[in-house]
């Protein structure tokens, strides 16, 4: 193995000379890259192969290429090219060889081969390595494409690309990805076909010996693409990505035209179909000929009269198709609209008038979903329209009884009313929900009470809650219940608290770090106390968390009445409880704080 580096180090020997001759590097540099060198070649040649360190032998080149790039710059020195990056370039494609031929099933190392090739290599090395690549991992329908577009927009190759995507369909057949790029560059195809015959023409060059087929200029090859693809994947939503794409052309207005009208015969039963034809009226103009309007009214008035047929056509459609996905698109659309900002009083008002109608006929047939309701009673709350959110929230709750967020809504409406026997309401929904999903209830109702409720109504309401909410929810409630403790009743209803709490786990760190602060923030601040709270911290969290033990022994050192000697005692029993790289860490901070730096 010793003769092989060696070899290696030799070959090296005519670049490095080169980039020494040139003032490109310094004799120690050239010393330094060679020790680098020899390690790394080491690395890659004995009989344990790791793919990590072809990776680093890869790193360190492409960093060499980037300092030497750099360096020719600064002195403004271009020459010697191929006896300095060349060889650099050529030795790391031979690594990269080895480790795709060693991790075949890599993606990423053939994804950073491709990445390196097209920044330093050359075309000719690149098809290679796209071809060894999809051999092996022909099952990845990214690859193809991203193949095919490297031999369209790269090389320039339009057939290339072309038989790749024939053959990417071999073995993904009904990929819609797949046809969607490939729909795409015999469109990119056309376009470059035609501007090549424009810039001819009018070099007044004969183009009539020239291979521009009529059919092919007018896209007929997209034209086969897209019937073949829609016959093998249905539905609207591939249908209108197809249409989308073809938008993208000019001169392909016939085929859009094709698309559009396919779409509107295939699929007359899919939503999608008809909120793209209801969307598309706000394209088109209501007078085609006429000057555009140019006042804010004006414009104003016919942005109002597209909406209106955006409106019919949504009309039409939920008459033809009455289910909840298509009045969903005829809400969504309503609230886009209503989103959309405008000076005109007239306009927006219709527009939230045209919502407030689809919705609630939406409700009335019962095809109004979950998430609808919700934006139903915000839009009404937002308009201070409390009232009607209420009756909208109660609707919700009736039908979807097992929901948080209906209830939620319910609520929240019931208090902006300032409705009587809230506490009823809040009961009837855990009656209907299962507990562990009632935190944010339980919340809302403490939050509730605090505001309007006594103090005794309010800790009533959290010791209920800390009885139905179990396990990792009642971590947020417990630390609610102290700070509300704090806030109503001070620090003897805060240890209070603390004390009926102290053995219901689990609990948080915070929860005893909100302890120790209550008890720093106290005029006679009992060093005793803070002990208290550090000790039973450190019982639950004295196993993972290094900064508590870290707190704990500066809480010694800097309190009046803290004692330092108490420190190596509390640090030996860190090191005991602390584990893995919690240990090291509490190490680490420790040995900073003796030196002076915390």
């Amino acid at each position: 193995m010793a003769e092989i580096i060696q070899e290696r180090l030799e070959d090296r020997l005519p670049e490095l000379e080169q980039l020494e001759r040139t003032g490109l590097f310094s004799r120690l540099e050239i010393k330094a890259i060679i020790k680098k060198a020899s390690h790394l070649e080491y690395r890659i040649q004995r009989r344990a192969l790791f793919k990590d360190d072809f990776i680093s032998y890869v790193q360190y080149e492409i960093n060499l290429l980037e300092l030497i790039q750099k360096r020719r710059a600064r002195i403004g020195y271009s020459f010697k090219r191929d006896e300095i990056e060349n060889s650099i370039i050529h030795r790391v494609q031979s690594v990269f060889q080895r480790g795709s031929a060693k991790w075949k099933d890599d993606v990423q190392l053939w994804l950073t081969y491709v990445a390196f090739c097209k920044k330093w290599g050359t075309k000719t090395q690149l098809s290679k390595i796209f071809s060894a690549m999809l051999a092996i991992h022909s099952n990845k329908p990214a690859l193809w494409i991203m193949a095919a577009k490297w031999e369209m927009e790269d090389r320039l190759s339009s057939e290339s690309a072309r038989q790749l995507f024939l053959r990417a369909l071999r073995f993904h057949p009904e990929c819609p990805k797949l046809y969607q790029e490939y729909f795409r560059m015999e469109l990119m195809h056309v376009e470059k076909l035609r501007k090549e015959k424009q810039e001819f023409e009018k070099a007044n060059m004969d183009v009539e010996n020239l291979d521009y087929s009529e059919e092919i200029l007018q896209g007929e090859l997209a034209r086969i693409v897209y019937k073949n693809s829609v016959s093998v994947i249905k539905g609207a939503e591939f249908h209108l990505s197809l249409l989308s794409i073809a938008q993208l052309f000019e001169f392909a207005k016939d085929l859009q035209k094709e698309i559009y009208d396919d779409l509107q015969a295939l699929h007359t039963d899919d939503p999608l179909t008809w909120d793209y034809v209801a969307r598309r009226e706000l394209e088109i103009e209501s007078q085609p000929g006429e000057e555009p309007p140019k006042t804010k009214l004006a414009k104003s008035m016919e942005l109002g009269r597209r909406e209106e047929r955006c409106y019919a056509v949504y009309e039409e459609a939920v008459e033809t198709l009455p289910t909840g996905a298509m009045w969903k698109c005829y809400m969504n659309f309503c609230l886009e609209r209503f989103a959309k900002k405008t000076t005109n009083g007239f306009l927006r008002g219709k527009r939230l008038q045209r919502t407030m109608t689809v919705f609630r006929r939406a409700h009335e047939l019962k095809l109004l979903p979950e998430l609808q309701y919700k934006q139903w009673i915000e839009l009404l709350s937002h308009r201070k329209y409390f009232m009607d959110a209420l009756e909208v929230a109660v609707a919700g709750t009736e039908l979807f009884r097992d929901s948080v967020t209906m209830w939620q809504q319910k609520l929240q409406m019931l208090i902006a009313s300032e409705s009587p026997d809230i506490a009823v309401h809040f009961e009837e929904a855990f009656v209907h929900l299962n507990p562990q999903v009632c935190l944010p209830l339980w919340i809302s109702w403490a939050e509730w009470s605090e505001s309007t409720e006594s103090q005794e109504d309010t800790e009533a309401v959290f010791k209920k809650a800390l009885l139905a909410v179990t396990g990792a929810d009642s971590v947020t409630l417990k630390d609610r219940y102290l700070d509300w403790a704090y806030r109503s009743g001070g620090y003897k209803k805060a240890r209070a608290v603390f004390k009926s709490l102290q053995e219901s786990r689990p609990f948080s760190v915070d929860f005893f770090r909100k302890m120790i602060q209550f008890e720093k923030e106290q005029e006679s601040c009992k060093m005793a106390n803070i002990r208290e709270y550090y000790e039973r911290a450190l019982r639950e969290f004295g196993s993972v968390d290094s900064d508590l033990w870290m707190d704990y022994i500066r809480e010694e050192l800097n309190h009046i009445f803290g004692r330092p000697e108490n420190c190596g005692q509390i640090y030996w029993r860190a090191m005991k409880m602390l584990q893995g790289e919690s240990a090291e860490v509490f190490v680490a901070k420790y040995a900073m704080h003796q030196t002076g730096h915390l």
